[in-house]
């Protein structure tokens, strides 16, 4: 059985802003996967995908792309590399013409025909200014632009933020079909924890900065639990088992990071299983 490659690798990168730290964060991405990077706004996954991208440098740390480490291979990597960010990175005066014609002298695998192609399938007009495209437009135009020079690596910060649900069912079911091809692979960073779990493969959770749990999207939703039961009865459950709780006038709930383990030791409390939202929120609201 051939060993699966990892596309991207951070070992203990670091990044201090004096205000912000990036502490010593690590985790890969498996070739033919889709990632998803979850977190609060503020959390570091926006620092951690310019530090991957070699748009800012890192105090300290290893981070390689394809095998190679970024720094010394960066403007040849980013041939491999299609980047989606929240912003529509194109002069509001630019129509699709002009942009193929200037991505023909930025990338040497830049295909006119498929980005073409790609703007018919989006129903995106080729003359008109880019300026007067809506926000789901925008996000399909950056698309098309990461799609059309044959990237095996696609690298989005908040692709479906501020769309309505059908414009981003429409962009789950683009990244579906990209990443059928088995050498390709996305990194998705998002708050939109539902869209991430119709589609994500793995999952790394970063909080303040360092990375709070990371691994196969379906292990982590198999492995929590929320557990509910009366206030008084809180007390009996191992805290080793517990991330947090939550109050309310009906009782206690608590996200218990071992399911299985719960159900054995109190079988008479309901646990149900967690959605991501749940683990980031209960996570997020530790103590400490």
């Amino acid at each position: 059985m051939e060993e699966i490659k990892n596309v991207i690798e951070l070992e203990k990168v670091t990044k201090d802003y004096g205000d912000f730290k990036l502490d010593s964060v690590s985790f890969s991405v498996p070739e033919g996967s889709v990632c998803g990077f979850i977190g609060q706004n503020g959390a570091g996954k926006t620092t951690t995908i310019n530090l991957i991208l070699d748009v800012i440098k890192r105090d300290a740390g290893e981070i390689r792309v394809f095998g190679e480490t970024i720094d010394k291979n960066s403007a040849a990597l980013r041939e491999d590399i299609g980047v989606v960010f929240d912003e529509m990175g194109f002069h509001e005066f630019m129509t699709a013409k002009d942009i193929n014609f200037m991505m023909k002298h930025i990338y040497k695998n830049w295909d006119s025909e498929m980005f073409f192609n790609y703007l018919k399938e989006f129903s995106l007009p080729s003359k008109k200014k880019c300026g007067s495209f809506s926000r789901g437009m925008r996000m399909k135009l950056q698309i098309a632009v990461a799609l059309s020079h044959h990237a095996k690596l696609l690298i989005m910060d908040e692709p479906t933020s501020g769309l309505d649900p059908i414009v981003r069912n429409e962009m789950i079911n683009i990244f579906r079909d990209y990443v059928v091809e088995e050498d390709h692979t996305i990194l998705l960073s998002s708050h939109i924890t539902g869209d991430l779990e119709k589609l994500a493969d793995e999952v790394v959770f970063i909080d303040k900065g360092r990375i709070v749990l990371a691994g196969n999207k379906d292990e982590l939703l198999e492995k929590h639990g929320i557990l509910k039961c009366k206030k008084e009865d809180l007390a009996q459950v191992s805290t080793s088992l517990i991330v947090s709780t939550e109050m309310s006038s009906f009782g206690a709930e608590a996200l218990v990071n071992d399911r299985r383990a719960a159900a054995k030791l109190y079988p008479d409390m309901v646990i149900e299983p967690a959605a991501l939202e749940q683990i980031m929120i209960y996570y997020v609201n530790r103590r400490g």
